[in-house]
């Protein structure tokens, strides 16, 4: 939220101009707790580059309560379809907590964990992923990098698809992220990109699917988004370079079950956000 002020010189122009004694008017204090959230229409709901509403509009939202502090709790939800359903849920929930600290010069650290939840799914679908994420600015462009890890969970062992599977079987799950972001001077454009790297169980889960599929892969996404406050268009192409080849051995889970084309191919992607 932005804040507009009344500078000084303004309210003693205005005491002179009406002739009346001018007196400095006391702001409330900030309030110890705030609270932001959003809700938002999208085209395919894609997770790291890979659709998780089998290629189809998604709708999600999510609130989050700051402290004056820099601790922060929020949670985050989706509907789901096709890959991303875990065994049977159709909804993602995404709860979160963590730390924000300014360390000066315009850079930031960011310390949290994600508990990753498919309320209404088969067992054992659930993961808490931590991660550290440092941005700053360097000129008009805003930087962010990122890395998240899972420490070992059933929800991300391998369990079916390759020679090593084994039920009950435990991985663990890397990634590491950058972003990139400008405002186009004197326009409510802002162009942005994104690069990630994951690296995990080259197999399926318990519930037939996986967070990283193939073992490893890189996303990427290029866009712009144009804002009419508090509402924020946006535009975007996201892919990831797993080719038909390199996923086969995951069919037929790893297609959209309406054509059977790849839910991780390059798609021009549309969103509306409304910020509150």
């Amino acid at each position: 939220m932005k804040k507009s002020f009344v500078s000084a010189a303004t309210a003693l122009a205005f005491g002179f101009a009406f002739a009346t004694p001018a007196f400095a008017q006391e702001e409330a204090p900030p309030k110890p707790i705030t609270f932001s959230g959003s809700a938002t229409i999208v085209s395919d709901y894609r997770f790291r580059g890979v659709s998780q509403s089998d290629k189809h509009m998604a709708f999600q939202a999510g609130i989050t309560a700051t402290h004056e502090s820099g601790f922060y709790a929020g949670a985050w939800g989706s509907n789901l379809a096709g890959w991303g359903q875990f065994g049977g849920s159709n909804t993602e929930l995404d709860l979160i907590a963590g730390y924000k600290r300014s360390l000066g010069g315009g850079v930031s650290v960011d310390v949290g964990l994600t508990w990753y939840m498919y309320p209404g799914g088969a067992d054992k679908t659930d993961f808490a992923e931590p991660y550290v994420k440092v941005s700053g600015t360097a000129g008009p462009v805003n930087l962010l990098v990122g890395v998240a890890y899972a420490p070992e969970q059933q929800a991300l062992g391998n369990w079916s698809n390759t020679p090593e599977s084994r039920i009950g079987d435990t991985e663990d799950n890397f990634y590491i992220w950058g972003d990139a972001s400008t405002a186009i001077p004197s326009t409510p454009v802002t162009v942005k990109a994104h690069l990630g790297y994951s690296k995990g169980n080259p197999g399926l889960g318990p519930n037939g699917t996986s967070v990283t599929p193939t073992g490893s892969y890189i996303d990427y996404m290029v866009g712009a988004d144009i804002t009419f406050s508090p509402v924020t268009f946006g535009v975007s192409f996201v892919g990831t370079d797993i080719s038909t080849a390199k996923s086969l051995y995951l069919q037929p889970n790893f297609s959209s079950t309406k054509d059977g084309s790849s839910i991780a191919s390059g798609k021009v992607l549309f969103s509306a956000t409304a910020a509150f």
